[in-house]
């Protein structure tokens, strides 16, 4: 058996030492070797992709017996969900890596910095590529620690304040799914998730019930949808880009994989077709509504740069949650997962650009912005085609995948009819995006110019990590057959 997704593991762990001490004498070999080490992951983790497609089960498994004493072992796997997150969290970092080069090379203590997303990328990978509770809960956790320390040491003005309530708010959230693993592992005695759906089956409805809410919650936290949303606009805003990227991109997207992997794909079937489990779809689809007008209205007013792109990170996680609600449709799911990729890589490269033009500008305030496109036209051309994305608009990558939520959406209308009214309420959000989002282009780089006559655009690496993405945004919105074939690989049935 090949180890591929343990090196996928084993790999950034021994790079950390690698990386902080080329960080001693060169950050920018620092840089290189956590992008080296994001691409040789790459390779590890798309050559699954034939088993993926062509084993019975739609999956590749590692099984690992970890301490022989304690019959303690654990499996790593990917299928065509996991394997798409995990696609493009390796392509963030990357990315993240290569625009630090020259957008964090005048800060101080980039050593740390770079080994502290070295250690970031294996929690963020390995949430995704396990399938043992015990490490799915410590990847978990391990996602929380580089991004505090990141967030506080190397951000804008109240760093520290924001990543601590980073810190409370999404340790609080730990809590109550920790609580749910545990529930399970009483109530099972099992801790491999596809051995959990089959053994809750006969378990208490009461207590099953428990378990949902409490995974759920914990969940939703990280996901920063409303009402557990409060920690993430402090976070973004003082959060270096390459974090914000990161952050919006990948740490939230996790919370909404594993609502679906294990909230709604190994605790919800032993509910299904209960009155609970229908109220608790259209709870999930009540909170994406509020969720996507929330974040709309508040990106429509806010003058922030990045607050801006994270007020709408919250409404495009309603967008998210809302496709949640429509489980177990086959349309729904696939645009959901196709939309937590598709809102990366778009909302990755949208952190980036607020960042160059921070970088530059030395403004975060939009009011004193404009007629940046002249002077930052690289800048201006990608930001433009993350905020088209964002905002919903062919042929960006965001339209496929909001097609086919709401696709799904009216196939479920017909069997479900209370999907009729917030189904109709998230078409008007869809309106709002699009407003946001032109509101954020003219208002940066269009109009007259605002004392900016000195400024230029930015350097190579920066234009670079934002050309990788953009053109991922392009693609995807024009191809994304891959990306929806491996999605529909696989069943919740």
């Amino acid at each position: 058996m090949a180890s591929l997704l343990l090196a996928v593991l084993l790999i950034p762990t021994l790079s950390v030492p690698i990386v902080y001490l080329a960080g001693k004498k060169s950050s920018k070999a620092a840089a290189l070797i956590v992008s080296l080490v994001a691409v040789v992951n790459l390779a590890l983790v798309l050559s699954t992709a034939p088993a993926v497609f062509n084993n019975v089960d739609h999956r590749y498994v590692e099984a690992y017996n970890w301490i022989p004493l304690l019959n303690a072992s654990f499996t790593l796997f990917v299928d065509g969900i996991s394997l798409s997150i995990a696609v493009i969290t390796l392509v963030l970092i990357l990315a993240a890596a290569l625009f630090s080069v020259n957008y964090m090379h005048e800060r101080k203590n980039l050593a740390a910095y770079y080994a502290l997303l070295s250690l970031l990328s294996i929690g963020l990978v390995g949430v995704f590529i396990t399938s043992n509770l015990l490490l799915f809960y410590f990847c978990w956790e391990l996602m929380l620690v580089p991004a505090y320390f990141i967030v506080g040491g190397w951000g804008y003005r109240d760093s520290y304040k924001a990543a601590f309530k980073l810190f409370i708010f999404t340790h609080a959230g730990a809590v109550f799914v920790l609580l749910g693993i545990g529930a399970i592992y009483m109530l099972t005695g099992a801790t491999d998730m596809f051995q959990v759906r089959t053994a809750l089956m006969s378990a208490s409805q009461g207590t099953v019930e428990w378990i949902l809410i409490a995974l759920t919650a914990g969940f939703a936290v990280k996901m920063a949808v409303v009402p557990v949303h409060m920690w993430l606009p402090d976070a973004h805003s003082e959060a270096p880009a390459t974090m914000s990227a990161l952050l919006s991109g990948v740490i939230i997207s996790a919370g909404a994989y594993a609502i679906l992997r294990l909230s709604l794909g190994t605790v919800y079937p032993a509910l299904a077709g209960t009155a609970f489990a229908a109220q608790f779809l259209h709870a999930l689809s009540v909170v994406g509504v509020i969720s996507a007008f929330f974040g709309s209205f508040i990106s429509l007013v806010e003058t922030d740069i990045k607050r801006i792109i994270a007020y709408s990170s919250i409404a495009h996680m309603g967008y998210v949650m809302f496709g949640l609600s429509l489980f177990p449709a086959v349309e729904p799911t696939t645009g959901t997962v196709l939309h937590l990729v598709n809102h990366a890589v778009s909302k990755g490269l949208l952190f980036l650009t607020a960042g160059a033009v921070m970088h530059q500008l030395g403004a975060r305030d939009i009011r004193e912005m404009g007629g940046l496109a002249g002077k930052m036209p690289f800048t201006a051309t990608a930001s433009a085609t993350a905020a088209l994305s964002i905002a919903g608009t062919p042929p960006f990558a965001c339209f496929i995948s909001e097609f086919l939520i709401f696709v799904g959406a009216f196939q479920v209308i017909s069997v479900d009819s209370f999907y009729l009214y917030t189904t109709a309420f998230m078409l008007i959000a869809t309106v709002l995006s699009l407003a946001y989002s032109l509101r954020f282009i003219s208002r940066v780089f269009l109009g007259q110019p605002k004392n900016n006559e000195k400024i230029v655009d930015v350097p190579g690496f920066m234009k670079l990590a934002m050309a990788i993405l953009a053109v991922l945004v392009i693609v995807l919105g024009v191809w994304p057959t891959f990306f929806v074939n491996l999605i529909q690989t696989v069943s919740f049935a």
